[in-house]
């Protein structure tokens, strides 16, 4: 892993998603295989590969205290590119710093990560009434992580995180994101445990080999994902779990 600190220009960016984004890191020790984030070597210059490097903004804090004084209020999505809870920020606590200074000002702010370590910051957390804070799992199957993230946290202690921040009093979100195999089992885990659920399929080619070393072709198609994406619409409905889904349910001879 190659860890270097950088000095960035500028942190709070404009986001297709939300309205801001703050990325403290550039790369993810992570390294899911699906990771869309992947095409950020072709700007940033790495010769290594996805998951095997990290810069380190080490002066986001303070690029953001005088950001915020200057742009116009907005939501803000923490994080885009990189998860701003892998295990380097245990060290640099450069999320944290950042989501104080964003709570001190009463910014509304969407937090998306895999980690435990998002429990670490429950002391700022209760700070903020514009808060959700979200942890994407994929799947309801620890071996089938494995295979698409190896070095993300498993599937028990996500599950164990979101409850906890959501007995907390946060209000918390499950990102279904890609829907691996088996994600439709993650419903009757989640019941009770979330305010909402997102869904949305794989729309990616970097895991392609995976799923053809596995024999799950057919778990990688348009009408498997309407399928499953139905579903998990119908048990969300039945355990009463608010659920949104970011891809159309219909089946490719169904549509207009």
């Amino acid at each position: 892993m190659k860890i270097k600190e950088v000095y960035a220009k500028s942190v709070l960016s404009k986001s297709k998603i939300y309205d801001y984004v703050v990325n403290p890191y550039v790369g993810c020790q992570h390294a899911c295989s699906y990771c869309y984030a992947r095409f950020m070597r072709r700007f940033t210059g790495h010769q290594e590969p996805w998951g095997r490097f990290v810069d380190v903004k080490v002066n986001a804090p303070d690029l953001l205290r005088g950001e915020v004084a200057k742009k116009k209020m907005g939501t803000v999505w923490v994080s885009g590119v990189c998860d701003p809870y892998q295990p380097l920020e245990a060290e640099y606590r450069l999320s944290r710093k950042c989501l104080a200074i964003l709570f001190r000002h009463d910014w509304p702010v969407v937090i998306q990560t895999r980690s435990p370590l998002v429990l670490r910051d429950l002391d700022i957390f209760k700070e903020s009434a514009k808060l959700r804070v979200g942890l994407s799992i994929t799947t309801a199957n620890d071996e089938i992580r494995r295979v698409f993230e190896p070095r993300a946290p498993s599937i028990a202690e996500r599950l164990k995180t979101v409850a906890s921040l959501h007995r907390n009093g946060i209000r918390t979100y499950v990102m279904i994101a890609p829907i691996l195999p088996e994600a439709e089992n993650l419903i009757r885990m989640l019941a009770g445990k979330v305010d909402y659920l997102i869904l949305d399929r794989m729309n990616y080619c970097h895991a392609d080999r995976i799923y053809e070393r596995h024999g799950w072709q057919d778990r990688k198609t348009d009408e498997y994902f309407a399928r499953v994406g139905r579903s998990m619409v119908q048990a969300c409905a039945e355990l009463g779990v608010e659920c949104r889904v970011a891809y159309s349910l219909d089946r490719p001879d169904e549509s207009p």
